[in-house]
């Protein structure tokens, strides 16, 4: 099964080699057929300590790191084996 891969903004950098990431989505009522937004929070794993609040970064499904951890930013080489594989 292909990982996923997410993008979001960072909103916490404080812990060392983590960051929150927050990705926002769009989906459609069932009902009423109205545009909603969605947003959630992942602890992401930044083993440079390189991703500053503001930035906005793409994400990836990994192994468990932590508890609450299972994604890994994606560097730049990375980031782009995995959008030219998919």
């Amino acid at each position: 099964m292909p990982k996923r891969i997410l993008e979001g903004l960072v909103v916490n950098d404080v812990l060392d080699k983590t960051i929150s990431v927050l990705v926002e989505r769009k989906i459609k009522h069932k009902k009423y057929k109205k545009m909603m937004k969605r947003h959630k929070k992942y602890a992401v794993h930044d083993p440079n300590n390189q991703c500053k609040i503001g930035d906005k970064v793409q994400i990836i499904e990994s192994r468990p790191i932590s508890k609450n951890k299972h994604w890994i930013v994606l560097s730049d080489e990375e980031n782009e084996k995995a959008l030219s594989s998919s």
